[in-house]
């Protein structure tokens, strides 16, 4: 089943130009894929300047699907396209990457193939064009298309299988289609209210999962901020602290502010500290529409020191981010510098372990798929923490505890229910 593209009309040419209309969208989605895997670039920090130049959000939308679909596949799209040529295609030639983007949209984005040949071959200007029509049109008349499930690219696949042994076919097969829209809701007891306004369906109490459609900003509730944006997974931490109450809470590495916004919504009396000033005024944004408060601080963690302690820290680390992978194919394309990273977050650990008064909480999370960021970091927690297993009424339906009580999910779980992102999240309670 092909990937359910946003609306396909495209802008029309400038005054005087030859282009044809689509093209800038086209072009837009090359430069991200280049930016991903020549330069090395998280696809949601190349996307925005490229994109800056073009005005309809309907062709925005198209420039990053035609992009995160080539992605996804792209192990699958290479090996079709080296099918159809007789002497293979170099991996950094350009007319590889416009086969690979005139592919995706073709066999996952449903667009005609005139049109994809139309907005296509223009960004061979002076290069191969003949040789990508016929690569391209012997593509759809073989009709072998695509498996059923996309092909991890080796590297990860290598390192998945030695990591979750017999996981690797369910967590590619999670990977196929591109995943539903979850939202958080300020008020979990509205959750019937609130699926009734927007439909789709509830996997928690606070929790709507819908089809992706659209602008989010248009969607019945975003302007009062009746709810944010937010996967199920990254949902997960913040409830494992339960109500607030009033007590003070810290919210490590908070930007742009999903488990800052539950916090408080939760009733806990929250400071929010991230490093980026940018990412925290996305923050302050949201606390501004949903009406909530918090503290904001923009510091380096590893350079702050709070004036007292707290009755709950939430570890949000940075990481590989990996486990977000059905969201964000372009992670799978990049090799982690889990060295460096490994080292950050216990560095992190330990401060927040300081930071907690005795009988509080710390919760540990990652949007990570590596042991060495999550399961690893568990086992070695700080000293005077004493675990406080996660139980399996606090996880939504499909999802269980491990034999540790910590949460561990991965893209393969609860395909039924429409998936979910990998994560790692653990609780301790300090002596």
């Amino acid at each position: 089943m092909a990937a359910t593209p946003p609306n396909p009309a495209a802008s029309p040419p400038a005054p005087g130009s030859d282009d044809p209309a689509g093209l800038p969208a086209r072009r837009a989605a090359l430069r991200m894929l280049d930016a991903v895997l020549r330069r090395g670039e998280p696809l949601d920090q190349a996307a925005p300047p490229i994109l800056r130049g073009i005005e309809r959000g309907d062709d925005r939308q198209l420039a990053i699907a035609i992009a995160s679909e080539a992605l996804r596949w792209l192990a699958d799209l290479d090996r079709l396209i080296d099918a159809a040529t007789r002497q293979p295609l170099p991996h950094d030639a350009k007319a590889r990457a416009v086969l690979q983007l005139m592919l995706a949209q073709a066999l996952r984005l449903g667009l005609p193939g005139h049109a994809v040949v139309a907005t296509g071959l223009p960004l061979l200007q002076g290069g191969p064009r003949r040789l990508a029509h016929g690569v391209f049109s012997a593509v759809l008349r073989e009709g072998t298309g695509l498996p059923a499930a996309p092909t991890l690219p080796a590297a990860t696949a290598l390192r998945w299988a030695q990591a979750w042994p017999g996981r690797t076919e369910a967590i590619a097969a999670g990977l196929a289609q591109a995943p539903p829209l979850d939202l958080t809701l300020r008020d979990p007891g509205e959750t019937a209210v609130w699926q009734e306004r927007l439909g789709g369906t509830s996997l928690m109490p606070g929790h709507l999962r819908i089809a992706r459609a659209g602008s989010v900003e248009a969607m019945a509730g975003f302007a009062e901020g009746g709810w944010w944006v937010q996967d199920l997974a990254a949902s997960l931490p913040a409830r494992l602290l339960g109500a607030g109450e009033g007590r003070r809470v810290l919210d490590l590495c908070a930007a742009p502010g999903g488990k800052t916004l539950q916090l408080a919504a939760a009733g806990w009396n929250v400071t929010a500290l991230d490093k980026s000033a940018r990412r925290l005024d996305l923050l302050r944004a949201n606390l501004a529409r949903t009406g909530l408060a918090a503290e904001v601080i923009a510091a380096d963690v590893l350079r702050w020191e709070p004036e007292a302690p707290f009755d709950a820290v939430l570890v949000d680390a940075p990481c590989s981010a990996t486990g977000t992978c059905r969201r964000h194919p372009d992670v799978l394309h990049r090799s982690p510098a889990l060295a460096e990273l490994v080292k950050l977050q216990s560095a992190m650990f330990d401060d927040a372990a300081r930071w907690v008064v005795p009988g509080g909480q710390l919760v540990y999370a990652v949007c990570s798929m590596e042991p060495e960021e999550s399961e690893a970091r568990a086992q070695s927690a700080a000293p005077g923490l004493v675990s406080s297993p996660i139980a399996a009424d606090e996880l939504p339906d499909g999802l269980v505890p491990t034999e540790q009580g910590w949460l561990r999910s991965d893209p393969g779980m609860m395909s039924d229910a429409g998936g979910i992102d990998g994560f790692f999240a653990a609780r301790w309670t300090r002596e």
